[in-house]
């Protein structure tokens, strides 16, 4: 299958096109041909980022908007081939402190973008971009299968529109695909706080030769995956007919200590260093422990693998950010 034959001349709306995963699509996307519009609320501390946008900005349309709002939304979604819905409150840590706005732009933001594609574009191809933290306290590797025991509002507030777009899919036949990204990073995410994008905010740490701190002596797992396979999962399974109405995992598919992911950054940017220290309260109330997760369907549905190996993507991002750091902290 051919993206860029596939892909050239195609309308494609992205939510929370500013954002990192958002901003990484539309810059393949424009590269593959298509005809992109970008909506974003510039929401503080979320990642917004016009610089993300900069080599493509007189080829992409951008509306400062919120999927929040009926009426924008019905007129973004009229005549898209696919919409990518990348939009949504990304701090699982603020959900403690401030639960509405994962109730009020996760549920609501999702159901306000799917009721549009029903009213007036039910032929939409939708992709729905949601996170590894809806699986709760995983049997690794998760499957997509498993039952979610998510540990947090932010976490269940994903979850709940997954729930959301399934029903959207089975009951209106609105073309729907469910994914579950791990920890993704690289080139156009945030640096300015630690709220989410933890790989990245490492970097951060490490190249201002500053002190990264380690929870559990850094012996938790994850599963983390470079931005570029990231969005190659998304634009394979967005043309992926089989796809409609199933749930993938989107992820390296490789267990990864943190230590392991700090040496490795610290090694990379010949600079900064790590010490282990105590959780925080915010973060030990929702850590789920160890997560890696199963692949095998993603690669059986649309044969996507990933590419890069975290040595070559903390190098890459690393790269990047010593080029731009201005732009992000």
């Amino acid at each position: 299958m051919s993206l860029v034959s596939t892909y050239h001349g195609k309308h494609v709306l992205i939510t929370g096109g500013l954002g990192f995963i958002g901003s990484s699509l539309a810059v393949k996307l424009v590269r593959l041909g298509a005809e992109v519009t970008l909506v974003d609320n510039l929401m503080p501390e979320h990642g917004a980022n016009f610089f993300n946008v900069r080599s493509i900005k007189s080829r992409v349309t951008i509306s400062l908007s919120d999927v929040r709002d009926e009426n924008i939304m019905a007129y973004l979604v009229e005549d898209k081939d696919f919409v990518f819905h990348m939009a949504g409150q990304v701090s699982h840590v603020l959900s403690l402190s401030n639960p509405y706005p994962d109730l009020d732009i996760n549920i609501r933001g999702t159901a306000t973008v799917l009721e549009a594609l029903r009213k007036y574009n039910p032929k939409g191809v939708f992709i729905y971009g949601g996170t590894r933290g809806q699986y709760g306290k995983a049997s690794n590797p998760a499957k997509e299968s498993d039952i979610s025991q998510p540990t947090g509002i932010h976490e269940i507030s994903h979850l709940a529109a997954e729930q959301i777009v399934s029903t959207y899919h089975r009951i209106h036949g609105i073309p729907a695909i469910l994914t579950r990204m791990t920890n993704v990073y690289g080139p156009r995410a945030q640096m300015k706080h630690d709220k989410y994008c933890v790989v990245n905010w490492f970097i951060r740490k490490a190249l201002t030769n500053d002190t990264i701190p380690l929870f559990s002596k850094g012996k938790i797992i994850r599963d983390f995956l470079y931005i570029d396979d990231c969005v190659n999962a998304l634009l394979s399974l967005a043309l992926t007919k089989t796809a409609y109405g199933e749930i993938f995992n989107i992820a390296s598919g490789k267990p990864t200590s943190f230590l392991a992911l700090t040496k490795t950054i610290v090694t990379k940017a010949k600079s900064g260093r790590f010490v282990f220290a105590p959780f925080t309260y915010e973060r030990k109330a929702q850590e789920p422990g160890d997560f890696w997760a199963d692949i095998s369907k993603i690669r059986q549905y649309c044969s996507w693998q990933p590419k890069t190996t975290l040595s070559t993507g903390i190098k890459r991002t690393i790269k990047y950010y010593e080029k731009y750091h201005s732009h992000y902290f």
